[in-house]
């Protein structure tokens, strides 16, 4: 938990360790509001609501999200309450699609707490799902910017396809790396991307930056996905809230199992895996071969590849905190374990 002073006022911001707060120090009063925001959610009249919402928003986060749209709105130094209104729009949006995916993959946990599918059941957590969504979209609409409020709806498309692309390729080993990128940018990437396009937008910035801050969107939120992808093999379980080697033995295809399989393309574990799921002895052996060979070491050079691409995003943008802000949030995800 961590603390910041504005004005008189004790700000607490959930689920931030010292070096995300420390990123966010610029953005760390209009963050409380976002964190004020959706805490308004638990003012629900139903008690059963109530119940469901207090319990999502009691598992925290890191807010990277939130945060990228406050940063790339006050990057040209304009705040608006409307760019906080996004932020907390982002953010619910994601929770939305982890209550989601959560149900699709019968996750049982998330961040050390239950999964409302494990607590309440499928139909809750779809119908849930469905309400955190729709009240995301109706917090976007108070900016009244109609390319904002487009951009929201073409994330939330690009989101589901991604979840549907996901569904459809399980334990299939020959889609190729393309495919990978089309989804994780339409599941991961394309929140952040939208982002940093509508937090320029409503900071009123001229349109090179507005590209600039999507396109750092992009390779952040690429980054991010391939660094989970990573963890997957390499993190704790108590940290990622998951098994490790999870993805692969539910038949999802990231990164490192993609490398496996194009540098080892005959007698491979990982397609033997794939085509027969009654032989466990071949899931241990893929995982093996992953952590054996050089799969791991490329995937964190084409993390910082697309690090680097998000820092040249920003070199054309005016210096200033927020910008060293987005700088140093490159870094952290490189370096992130959970």
């Amino acid at each position: 938990m961590q603390r910041a002073r504005r004005k008189d006022k004790i700000l607490v911001i959930s689920g931030l360790d010292s070096a995300t707060a420390a990123i966010y120090q610029p953005i760390l009063a209009r963050l409380q509001c976002v964190e004020d925001r959706l805490a308004t959610l638990s003012n629900d009249p139903l008690p059963d609501l109530q119940l469901l919402i207090t319990h999502i928003l009691s598992s925290g986060g890191k807010r990277v999200r939130p945060a990228v749209t406050l940063l790339a709105s006050s990057v040209h130094q304009e705040e608006s309450d409307m760019s906080v209104t996004m932020a907390a729009a982002i953010e619910l949006l994601h929770i939305a699609t982890l209550i989601h995916d959560d149900t699709v993959d019968d996750a049982e946990t998330r961040r050390g707490l239950a999964t409302v599918s494990q607590l309440w059941g499928k139909n809750i957590a779809v119908l849930f799902g469905d309400y955190v969504f729709a009240t995301s979209a109706t917090w976007v609409c108070e900016t009244e910017n109609v390319r904002v409020i487009r951009r929201f709806s073409e994330t939330i498309m690009e989101l589901a396809s991604g979840q549907i692309s996901e569904f459809f390729s399980t334990f299939d080993a020959s889609k190729a790396r393309v495919d990978y990128e089309d989804r994780i940018y339409r599941k991961t990437a394309s929140l952040f991307c939208t982002a940093g396009e509508t937090g320029a937008i409503l900071g009123n910035a001229p349109e090179t930056s507005v590209q600039s801050l999507k396109s750092y969107g992009y390779s952040i939120g690429m980054a991010f996905q391939i660094m989970d992808d990573v963890l997957d093999f390499e993190g704790d379980s108590d940290h990622i809230g998951k098994p490790v080697g999870s993805d692969l033995a539910n038949g999802v295809l990231t990164l490192p199992s993609i490398r496996v399989l194009e540098d080892y393309p005959g007698n491979n574990p990982v397609s033997k895996w794939f085509s027969d799921t009654r032989d466990p002895e071949q899931l241990k052996l893929a995982l093996e071969m992953i952590m054996n060979s050089d799969a791991i070491e490329n995937c964190y050079g084409v993390i910082q590849e697309y690090c680097a691409k998000a820092q040249s995003s920003l070199r054309d943008l005016p210096r200033g905190p927020s910008r060293e802000s987005l700088s140093l949030l490159t870094e952290y995800i490189m370096s992130r374990t959970k």
